[in-house]
Order: structure tokens, then sequence, then C-alpha cells
């Protein structure tokens, strides 16, 4: 008490500055309107943000919380979707061409591992040699080439994918049918491909379509690949090295169509010079 007493002493003429100081405010904002309405709207503000502020808080701390409420439902959601069941049946879409004399089969199937950012990449598929997969096979997207079935087993099939080393296409510039070859020479850039044997009088200008072309007994021929890039013409060869920006998004493969050329046999064999009755 007596600590008190000689701390109100002390302070005496501040405490008593600020009590005649809240007096005075209470007066003014008592007796006048303005005041006392841009006091209270003042402070209505200040509670605004404060609760404002309060909420932000309590939502992010409940917020994982939620996040693992919203998780559990999704993975009981999923439970019930059809894509979590493995689908035995095939559907093949079949393609007549009179004029080419070429007959192919289109057969969907999912992505299930994909990589894009090696040297020599590859794609499995969920469908195999129940489905009518077969190793040489084409491997399109809605976008363009994917690439090539390598290895397939009763429910699964292995692609090479066209970012592989090894991986040769046929391709043609569309506007003049001049034919090249697809190659990943670069093995770094998953978006980019080049197009050799493109001779240097070839017209040929950045922006212009890369297709498939007829000279391939695995792809249909028209499907596209990619548009030109740049070209690089002082290579000291008698041929362009010509980048072509790819049109298949390899990043993000989920679906894709497995092509059979129903007469690639007798192509390949008549190409061989075998006699076909």
């Amino acid at each position: 008490m007596k600590n008190l007493f000689l701390f109100v002493w002390k302070y005496y003429f501040f405490i008593l500055f600020v009590l005649l100081q809240s007096i005075c405010f209470y007066l003014i904002i008592r007796n006048k309107n303005f005041h006392q309405a841009g006091f209270i709207n003042s402070t209505n503000k200040v509670a605004t943000s404060v609760n404002n502020i309060v909420s932000a808080v309590t939502e992010y701390i409940s917020l994982k919380e939620s996040n693992e409420a919203l998780s559990r439902e999704n993975a009981a959601l999923k439970t019930l979707m059809p894509d979590v069941f493995y689908i035995d049946s095939v559907q093949q879409r079949l393609v007549n061409d009179t004029q080419l004399l070429q007959q192919y089969t289109f057969t969907p199937a999912k992505v299930i591992n994909n990589s894009f950012n090696r040297r020599n990449n590859y794609l499995t598929l969920n469908k195999g040699t129940r489905h009518g997969i077969d190793t040489g096979m084409a491997v399109v997207n809605s976008s363009g080439v994917v690439g090539i079935v390598k290895n397939v087993s009763p429910h699964y099939s292995s692609v090479m994918s066209l970012l592989h080393k090894d991986t040769r296409l046929s391709a043609r510039i569309k506007k003049n049918n001049y034919i090249g070859s697809i190659v990943w020479n670069d093995g770094v850039d998953p978006d980019r491909v080049t197009l050799n044997d493109i001779a240097r009088h070839v017209p040929v200008a950045k922006g212009d379509t890369i297709v498939t072309s007829s000279y391939s007994a695995i792809f249909p021929e028209g499907i596209m690949v990619g548009t030109v890039e740049s070209i690089d013409q002082n290579s000291g060869m008698n041929f362009f090295k010509i980048t072509v920006k790819l049109s298949t998004n390899f990043r993000n493969l989920t679906t894709v169509f497995v092509v059979n050329n129903l007469m690639k046999t007798e192509q390949l064999q008549v190409q061989e010079g075998q006699v076909i009755e």
C-alpha cells in the first residue's frame, strides 16, 4: 500500500493530466453528435479490422484440418469412380481410306507411367496383347506423334517415346511434301526435335507444319509432328538443320491411341521385293 501511495505521489501531475484529458474527451463526445458519430464509426472500423484479422487467423489455423477432411472425402469418392477399376474390354475405331487403300485401328489407352527428362524416354500403357496391342505399333494422341510400342504383356505395353535417341520418324513439310527425318538430337529439351535431310534448295520457313509422311509403315500419313521454329542455314552442309517445336506436350500425357496398320505386313513384303499372291 505504501508503494502504491508513493507511486501516485511521484506521478501525481501526469495522472491528473490523463484524468482531465479523459474527462474532456468524454464531454466532447457526449455533447457533440458529430464527434460522437465519428468516434463510433472509428471504433466500428477498428473492431471490424480486428474481427477480420481474428477470423483470418482462425481460418488459417483450421486450414490443415479442413484439408485433411477434404482429402478423406476425395479418397472416398475416388473409390467409387470407374477409373479405379481395370477395364479389360477394348474399343477400336476403324478408319478406311479408300484412296490410299490403307486401314488402321485406333485403340485408346491410358498412360500410367511416363518420362521426358532422360536421354532415352519410355511410356507405359494400361493395354497389352489381350487388347490387340503388339510391338511396332504407332502411338499418337489428339495433338500428334507420341512413340512406338516396344514391349508388350497381356495387360500392359511399353512405348519408346519420340524423345529417345533411337527413334527415327519419316516426316514431310506439309506445304510442299519434301521428306525428312525426325530425330531427338538434343536429348535435353522435351519440346523440340530436329528435322534432318531437307536440302538447302527446299523452300522452308518458320511456322511451316511438319506431319508424318506416307513412307512410314507404322504411322498413318498426315499425323501432326510440330511446326518449324528455326532453320540453321550455316551448318556448312548440303542440308538444313531445322528445329521443330513439337505439337505433343510430353509433360502431361494422359490418354493416347495405339495405331495398328492392318496392311503393314503386306506393305513391308512388297518393299522387300517379296511376291505376294
